[in-house]
């Protein structure tokens, strides 16, 4: 089942063809998609602007409802024979992500002369190292690149100075331009004419319009535009989880552990947005009752147009800013300058509230079910492009360098130093796209991705596995050099590899990921798991299974249900939990 609601602007494009123009109580989203399945309609992400909203769902197809498209295609299917992985859509433009790391996009500042039809802007990046792309973030009129090197290109309208340049002398960008290296986040929101980025040392640049105040430089920086990428000072203490930007306002999502509650939502710009009710010219905390305490920890959050939308882990729905067309889902349009909470539909929030997610587009609002299943093979495609632990480096056909993880090469490459000598030989043949098709396919093992290359390297890797099989052989490995942290608890200290940490634990990926966290070898001390419930942890967190030779207790379920919130473990389908209540079952039977 796929739960989605709706509420506010219902024209540029009309969701519902037989409701009005605004509605003002959450409706229940339907999809009229012929011959496609539920399984083919579980949500993934929404992106929604003026003229177009998008549905990506998560068998990597995507839908489109368009401004004035009456016709039996509406929605349209978007047509592009790549994984989509993200959308992102702003006032005249479209972008779309793919699992290959392009970005295929159209709109009247990508393609003037055909503004309908897509086309690869990261196949236009000057830099043959740079195509490989990690994010996308639109704002108004540009689309915003990360590559897998960390570095931030520009696409579009630069009027405000967007693109980090002085308008007089760059109006637009046609082809991506650089615009900042050593990045690790982009933010900015698809009818947002600033931006912010964040670098690797924790340190807030942004550009763009600012009459508001919306770009946090404080009031004795108030100009309209700020041209040039400015250092943002008097940031909160803490780590940056989000910001998103509406037109005239930005909120700032940061998290501190030692605090109650953890995380806390900062603001700044007009004081009809802002959440304060007056201008505020630098991120200040927003305070209310209503997310005080550690029980209304915030999940997720979404900035619109001109209104933002809060969601809690007290299953709490918040939102403050304009409501003209109902975007606040109060029942009327009566605008809101200070956070108030929102009558929630009836939808499944007695499962999982953090399986719920908010996306806030021009003067419209969505709030869907979308469960995070965490695949260990997507997981291990993204640490392919995560450089921090890459340990050994690959030279293709034109001299481009593409770095990898020896310790994951070493079980695919069915654990013998000499295939990693032929993989370098087959590499050196190759281009730096088809370089990463390759080392895709060893890290997820999926040969559907290209077969002819896949062809080429079946010899030398391991196809017939399962990726769980791996994990399991590097758990029986006794090499100790390859285990480079160690969880104490009691009296006994565990060790993991900590790639294998990242790719199966939230806490440890945050760690050893962040920019300001230290990523020596520190040991950690949790001493609530008995020895039996660590052993649990310890073989499921590498295979995915359960120890068969372990009999489960009611005590032991208790204590692993501490652990996976402890550990904030990637949960696949079945999780741990559901695995343990089965075996604790049939075992009682």
């Amino acid at each position: 089942m796929n739960d989605c609601i709706f509420f506010g602007l219902n024209i540029n494009p009309i969701l519902f063809k037989n409701e009005p123009e605004k509605i003002i109580k959450p409706i229940q989203f339907k999809f009229k998609i012929e011959n496609e399945n539920e399984n083919e309609k579980q949500i993934k992400q929404i992106s929604s602007s003026f003229f177009s909203t998008i549905f990506l769902f998560k068998n990597g197809k995507a839908i489109e409802y368009l401004k004035g498209n009456y016709s039996k295609q509406n929605p349209e299917k978007i047509q592009i024979k790549e994984n989509i992985q993200k959308v992102t859509v702003d006032e005249q433009n479209e972008a779309i992500l793919t699992k290959e790391g392009n970005v295929f996009a159209k709109g009247e500042y990508i393609n003037p002369k055909k503004p309908n039809r897509f086309i690869n802007i990261s196949s236009l990046i000057e830099d043959t190292n740079d195509r490989i792309i990690q994010d996308i973030v639109s704002g108004a009129n540009a689309i915003y690149l990360l590559t897998s090197n960390q570095n931030v290109y520009g696409i579009g309208s630069n009027y405000y100075g967007q693109l980090g340049f002085d308008y007089e002398t760059l109006e637009k960008a046609e082809k991506p331009i650089l615009m900042m290296k050593n990045v690790s986040k982009i933010f900015s929101g698809n009818n947002s004419t600033h931006v912010f980025l964040l670098n690797s040392n924790q340190e807030l640049f942004g550009c763009g319009y600012n009459e508001y105040g919306q770009l946090g430089l404080g009031e004795s920086r108030a100009e309209t535009k700020i041209q040039k990428l400015t250092k943002i000072q008097n940031i909160p203490k803490g780590k940056i989880i989000d910001i998103q930007c509406g037109r005239w306002h930005s909120i700032m999502l940061i998290e501190n552990e030692n605090e109650n509650p953890k995380r806390k939502l900062y603001s700044c710009g007009g004081y009809k947005l802002n959440g304060f009710g007056k201008d505020t010219y630098e991120f200040t905390e927003i305070k209310s009752s209503l997310f005080e305490n550690d029980d209304d920890n915030i999940i997720d959050f979404s900035v619109g147009y001109i209104h933002t939308l809060i969601l809690t882990s007290n299953s709490k729905l918040i939102g403050f800013g304009w409501n003209e067309y109902g975007q606040l889902g109060t029942g009327d349009t009566n605008h809101q300058k200070i956070p108030i909470q929102i009558e929630l539909p009836k939808l499944r929030f007695n499962e999982n509230i953090s399986n719920y997610h908010i996306s806030c587009g021009f003067n419209k609002s969505f709030l869907y079910y979308s469960p995070f299943l965490s695949n260990l093979e997507e997981d291990l495609i993204k640490l392919f492009r995560r450089k921090e632990f890459c340990d050994i480096s690959f030279k293709t056909k034109n001299g481009e360098i593409i770095e990898a993880h020896k310790l994951i090469l070493k079980y695919r490459l069915n654990q013998n130093e000499n295939q990693i000598e032929k993989l370098q030989e087959i590499i050196s043949k190759k281009s730096i796209k088809e370089s990463n098709q390759i080392f895709e396919m060893i890290y997820s093992n999926r040969s559907k991705i290209n077969p002819i290359l896949y062809c080429e390297i079946k010899e030398i890797i391991n196809s017939n596995e399962k990726i769980e099989e791996t994990m399991k052989r590097i758990y029986l490995n006794e090499n100790e050099n390859e285990k480079d942290f160690i969880i104490e608890r009691k009296e006994k200290q565990y060790k993991f590899p900590k790639l294998i940490l990242i790719m199966r634990s939230e806490l440890y990926r945050g760690m050893f990921l962040s920019v300001t966290e230290d990523k020596s070898n520190k040991v950690t001390d949790y001493s609530e798991l008995s020895n039996k419930s660590f052993q649990i942890f310890e073989y499921w967190i590498y295979s995915n299974q359960i120890k068969n030779e372990i009999e489960i207790t009611q005590e032991i379920i208790n204590e692993i249900q501490i652990g996976i919130d402890y550990f904030q473990l990637n949960q696949t389908n079945p999780n741990l939990f559901d695995l343990l209540i089965k075996k604790f079952n049939n075992q009682n039977q």
